[in-house]
Formats: structure tokens, sequence, C-alpha cells
């Protein structure tokens, strides 16, 4: 649910202008970006660089909620790399633009993500119902080097 779509509006218009493949970069302020390896322990890696960066901003109450959504941000984009032809590189980014904190995860694949409808006895094909629960809004971005971001926005009340 979207409190304040013009807030929300702003803090992605200022991500598509300039260009998720630039804020991969780093070096912005209220920014992290962490390169992640083609592998399962890389959704810890996620969850705790988005925890220590959370509280590093002050926003403790934001860091439980936002790491599970960057584990299964983090667990599709291993799921979907590995069907990537050539580059297997994973990102995790962390903006904050006030009132809001901005997760994406890079990763090379095309496939677009395609929420499905719960399955609640299944192992998998919860995680962009999870995001979608645990996020203001979601979606995705083509990059362009080729794959795509998919981010989940989240109100951070300081």
């Amino acid at each position: 649910m979207v409190e304040d779509p013009l807030a929300t509006a702003d803090c992605l218009q200022i991500t598509r202008e300039v260009g998720f493949d630039r804020l991969l970069t780093g070096g912005k302020p209220y920014t992290t970006s962490c390169p992640l390896p083609f592998q399962a322990d890389s959704v810890k890696t996620a969850r705790d660089v988005t925890r220590r960066t959370l509280r590093g901003w002050g926003l403790h109450d934001l860091s439980d909620d936002a790491a599970l959504v960057v584990s299964e941000l983090v667990t599709n984009a291993v799921r979907y790399a590995m069907y990537a032809a050539g580059r297997r590189e994973i990102e995790l980014l962390l903006m904050r633009v006030a009132p809001h904190v901005l997760l994406a995860v890079a990763d090379p694949s095309d496939e677009v993500p395609t929420p499905k409808e719960p399955d609640f006895v299944s192992e998998n094909g919860r995680g962009l119902y999870i995001v979608e629960t645990y996020s203001q809004c979601w979606g995705w971005d083509p990059l362009a080097r080729g794959g795509k971001a998919v981010w989940a926005l989240f109100r951070a009340d300081d």
C-alpha cells in the first residue's frame, strides 16, 4: 500500500533519471552497493549488509522486514542468474531517499519477474508475494548492460 504516492513517485523518478547502472557503481551519499557471488550463501551476506546499513542510517525498525525482502530478491537472482548467458554477477543496492529506502538486486537475467499465486504448501513460489506484502511497492527495471534490477521500496519513518 503506497501511503504517499507523490513521494514514492519522486523516489522512483530519481532512480530512473540517474539509472540503476550508475547507482550500482556506488560512491553516492546514502547509497550502499555490494557485489554478491553467484552462490546460495550470498543471501546471508545480503541480509547482513542490509541490516548493518539500515542500522547505520538509524533505521533499526526497518531492518528485519528489509532483510526478509532482500533475502527473497537475492534468492530469485541466484536462481535465475544461472540461466543467463555469460555473466553471473549479482549486485545489492540500498539507497536512502527520505522518507524512503530503496532496495534493489541486479542480476544478468532478462527474465521478467512474475508473481505467482502463492501456494502455501509448496516450498517455493512465495518470494514476490513476500516482497509485495512487506514493501510499499516493488518492480523491476532493465539495465543498459543487460539483465535487470528488481527493487522494493520501503517507507522509513525516522
